[in-house]
């Protein structure tokens, strides 16, 4: 069983709050992690046809056989919930009484703001992260072996007999990514919107050209950036936007695009092995998109929020990864390559320049497996992300 590095601060959280919510992907491990942190409570899947009827016919009978609250999984599927909810801890006043989770973000968000502003403490789960895994002895991989695996804990279940994970990941992607969007959008042409996921894939690591990527689709700029927004809420992509500060140059105004997991990633792009993604001519945003994806996980794990940025200036000169940190700004480069090489380091000097008094030692991350400093810049191995 792999220990979920947010399962002490869940339980922390329900200390502090009637509700806590658990938002995430599909399939990320979120009732599980609900289900071991509570392990008294009893469980309701919403998902369940019976359970909702139930609870839409009597919900004060539902909630006065729950005297000590309960574990009621994929909320977003029964949206009436929220209010009578909100009834339930205002008279009982006591904390940790119901953990809620949800698939679909904005449908989570936009109830837990409208029904339960200030009884709800949220932390949102990613699949797997590097360090869970090595924490539970399964990292034994190579670089690529570990991002074209991605982190869905499904595929690290060993009572599954997967032989390959394109099955799983196959399943996931019809199963999941485009039900869910298609019961949001209602999108009569699946083909369009598959065509669209791919292109997407396609795009990872670059700034994202909505009218460019609409065109390449055949839809609409309306309907590209609905589909856009769909996939980001469900944790399928991520938005990384620019930093805001220009040290007096011209900025990219476009966010980067990138999918949160790799291994999903790698299956839409048909890379069918970790021997296929070291030759790949994508390796190296996939790369980046691992290393995003892993800063997202240990922010998340913490309760944080995401407040991550790239830096780009309209001459090119970039920076992958900017955040603030005790009043400093840090900045953190991403090379796949294996081998260190000091051209590098230039990159990283001269965003210290531009940055100033404000900027801490810049770090490189790469896809080496020796950590050292050079010149002022720490460079760290790629798995040393798991440590």
């Amino acid at each position: 069983m792999i220990r979920r590095q947010a399962s002490a601060l869940l339980v922390q959280m329900s200390k502090g709050f009637p509700v806590v919510a658990l938002t995430g992907p599909r399939q990320s491990g979120k009732t599980t992690l609900a289900r071991q942190a509570f392990p008294d409570k009893p469980y309701f899947s919403l998902e369940d046809p019976e359970i909702r009827q139930r609870l839409a016919a009597d919900p004060r009978q539902f909630f006065a056989i729950l005297p000590d609250g309960a574990v009621l999984d994929e909320v977003q599927r029964c949206p009436e919930v929220f209010s009578y909810l909100q009834g339930v801890v205002d008279e009982r006043e006591r904390m940790g009484e119901f953990v809620i989770t949800g698939s679909q973000q904005f449908g989570l968000l936009d109830n837990i703001t409208q029904s339960l502003a200030g009884r709800v403490g949220l932390l949102q789960l990613l699949p797997l992260s590097l360090a869970e895994l090595t924490a539970t002895g399964m990292n034994a991989r190579t670089l690529e072996q570990t991002v074209w695996m991605g982190g869905y804990p499904a595929l690290f279940d060993q009572r599954r007999q997967l032989e390959q994970p394109a099955q799983w990941l196959s399943a996931y992607a019809s199963t999941y990514v485009e039900r869910d969007v298609r019961q949001v959008l209602e999108v009569s042409k699946l083909s369009l919107f598959q065509r669209f996921v791919l292109m997407c894939a396609a795009r990872t690591g670059q700034l994202l050209n909505l009218s460019a990527l609409a065109a390449d689709c055949g839809i609409s700029h309306t309907t590209a950036r609905s589909w856009m927004t769909v996939l980001e809420a469900s944790y399928v992509v991520y938005l990384l936007q620019p930093y805001h500060q220009n040290f007096g140059k011209r900025l990219v105004k476009m966010p980067k695009l990138y999918f949160l997991d790799t291994g999903l990633l790698c299956h839409l792009l048909r890379i069918d092995s970790p021997q296929t993604l070291a030759t790949h001519a994508l390796r190296g945003a996939i790369f980046e998109a691992w290393v995003v994806s892993e800063t997202l996980k240990h922010r998340f794990n913490q309760a944080l929020p995401a407040d991550i940025y790239f830096w780009r200036d309209n001459h090119g000169v970039e920076v992958d990864l900017v955040f603030e940190h005790a009043g400093k700004l840090h900045a953190v480069e991403i090379k796949s390559g294996a081998t260190f090489t000091t051209d590098w380091v230039p990159a990283c000097q001269r965003w210290q320049r531009y940055a100033g008094a404000v900027a801490a030692d810049p770090v490189l991350v790469y896809g080496g497996q020796d950590s050292y400093s050079v010149q002022g810049v720490q460079v760290r191995a790629w798995h040393t992300l798991g440590t």
